[in-house]
């Protein structure tokens, strides 16, 4: 289990415990899907001794197995129940780890716990050394989730776009992920003609027209673990500044691909592509960073942009995706997903990057 890495790197960098919130990291920890992030208190106390407890709601009374588990009912104060655990694993005091997207009456209520003796520290400070580089296993299921990604564009691509709403192909290809993964990794983006200039446009009642550049941007998981690809089609003959600005987005991407080997520093590939597109004229139209890390979440480390001081070593994972994003006229973004495998970057989805026009 990956508790006892967690441990040693806690040991490492004297920390006494560690207050573990429902999400990607417990998920990562221990394999167990948890989803509470409501009312009911749910969290894996651990310490520096390699001791641990998990408190949950007795709604998961049948579907934890084999975990060394504390359970509450409603009605009860399951905050009586986490003194007792933290009593159990001798955590009076002490420099403390917790999820910076735990609730914060949940945090509230330790702090009242603690009565002052505890320092608290973002978890994600040792997170991010388990989980940036992924073992072959996880790879495997990236994979697997980036072929799916590139199945649903052939398919859509089968689609009579002209007359549909944006939130109609959003839909379709909703449907059609959920229908080859275990479901989404984010709600999927269409953004159409003028609205292609907000990269993360919600898909509304605009129709698809003929001219129209429309950016598709989607991803599936597979055992927890995403993908996330953008492709822009056109629809009809586009015009010709946007012609200009697809092969500058594409080149920007290729050349930013290239870029990624193991030693590399992430502002390396991010600087690869931005520069091609300010040497196009367009900087002021890349509006983001090239790419963020990949992985349990969809965003994730590494982040792939000008302050990117990361190293990339091998089995990090990210996404590379330039874009331009002009007012009034429309945008472009072009998005892969890689891996770093013997020394240089392998992409995970593979749909063409050519233009298609439909």
């Amino acid at each position: 289990m990956r508790i006892e890495k967690l441990v040693r790197l806690m040991r490492e960098n004297e920390f006494d415990g560690a207050l573990i919130s429902p999400g990607t990291n417990l998920y990562h920890l221990t394999g167990l899907h948890i989803h509470e992030s409501g009312e009911r208190i749910t969290l894996l106390v651990v310490n520096s001794d390699g001791e641990y407890q998990l408190l949950a709601p007795s709604l998961y009374e049948n579907t934890i197995r084999d975990f060394p588990v504390t359970f509450w009912r409603d009605g009860e104060n399951p905050y009586e129940k986490l003194a007792w655990i933290l009593g159990e694993l001798e955590l009076s005091s002490g420099r403390i780890l917790v999820e910076n997207t735990m609730r914060s009456d949940w945090l509230i209520n330790v702090i009242k716990l603690g009565n002052g003796n505890f320092e608290f520290y973002h978890l994600n400070l040792l997170m991010r050394m388990l989980r940036m580089r992924k073992d072959p296993a996880e790879i495997r299921l990236m994979e697997r989730a980036a072929k799916v990604a590139d199945r649903v564009f052939e398919e859509i691509l089968n689609l009579e776009f002209i007359g549909m709403r944006e939130r109609d192909l959003a839909l379709k290809i909703e449907l059609l992920i959920r229908e080859l993964s275990n479901g989404l990794s984010f709600e999927p983006i269409v953004a159409s003609g003028e609205n292609g200039a907000n990269p993360h446009h919600l898909p509304g009642s605009r129709r698809l027209r003929k001219g129209d550049f429309v950016i598709i941007d989607y991803g599936a998981k597979v055992e927890g673990y995403c993908s996330d690809i953008t492709r822009t089609i056109a629809l009809g003959r586009p015009n010709e500044k946007l012609l200009e600005i697809y092969e500058i987005v594409k080149d920007a991407q290729e050349r930013a691909y290239r870029a990624v080997r193991e030693g590399a520093l992430a502002r390396d590939v991010d600087g690869a592509a931005r520069e091609t597109i300010e040497k196009a004229g367009y900087g002021g139209y890349f509006t983001h960073r090239t790419g963020h890390g990949l992985g349990l979440d969809v965003h994730e480390e590494p982040f792939i942009g000008p302050d990117g001081e990361v190293t990339l070593r091998e089995g990090m994972t990210f996404t590379i995706e330039p874009g331009v994003y002009v007012p009034g006229l429309g945008g472009v973004r072009i998005e892969d997903d890689v891996v770093v495998k013997e020394g240089r970057g392998k992409r995970l989805t593979k749909a063409d990057r050519e233009l298609v026009v439909l």
